[in-house]
């Protein structure tokens, strides 16, 4: 389990690949201080396991289906990283539950500063916008943020400027594929909701939520 507050900018260095499947060497420093091997860690907002580490970098595994839904497939040497390891349960919960465990990926439509603010606009497909709520919680390659302003087809998010300096989203222009991740608790309710609440036809009204003390 994550928070979505990154911790550092990690470079890959190389990437093996079998198939779909890849191992990712990453480059970093403060991420390594306490980790070993078969630790979780989040890169981009997706949870790899650590099997292998060096002095300066350590190595991540990705299963084909971890890559198809990330923008992993796209990794190469060179490109820049948002790193987290995972919580602690005596750490504060300053952003949101991050699992690590991407829905899809988005599209940057837009890119634009408000004042000192990092205002992103992102698209993305209708089975991830349904959970996407104004006020709510969003994961953007691992970056915990809040939704300002939702449509059918896009939602935007804005960075204060210690999150852009922290992260690679400051780096986001018109195009840019990112890792999204939406609010867990959402998609737990929508399941409990199909699967019909009990003693009812699944049908949430304003008279049964009365029955029910709201």
């Amino acid at each position: 389990m994550f928070t979505g507050l990154i911790e550092e900018i990690g470079r890959v260095s190389r990437v093996d690949r079998t198939g779909q499947a890849m191992l990712l060497h990453i480059a970093a420093s403060r991420v390594l201080e306490d980790i070993a091997i078969g630790d979780s860690i989040a890169v981009n907002g997706v949870c790899l396991t650590v099997v292998r580490l060096q002095d300066d970098q350590m190595v991540v595994d990705a299963v084909p289906e971890t890559v198809r839904r990330s923008t992993l497939r796209f990794a190469a040497a060179g490109v820049p990283v948002n790193l987290e390891r995972a919580l602690l349960s005596s750490s504060r919960l300053g952003g949101h539950l991050v699992a690590g465990h991407v829905d899809g990926v988005g599209t940057v439509a837009n890119a634009v500063r408000d004042e000192t603010a990092h205002v992103l606009t992102i698209a993305a497909e209708p089975d991830i916008m349904r959970y996407v709520a104004e006020k709510g919680s969003i994961a953007i390659d691992g970056v915990s943020l809040t939704v300002m302003a939702v449509t059918d087809r896009s939602f935007q998010a804005s960075l204060i400027p210690h999150s852009a300096a922290m992260t690679t989203l400051a780096r986001a222009r018109s195009g840019s594929r990112v890792n999204l991740e939406v609010d867990m608790i959402a998609r737990y309710v929508e399941r409990l909701l199909r699967q019909g609440l009990p003693h009812t036809d699944g049908s949430l009204t304003a008279e049964r939520l009365r029955e029910w003390g709201y």
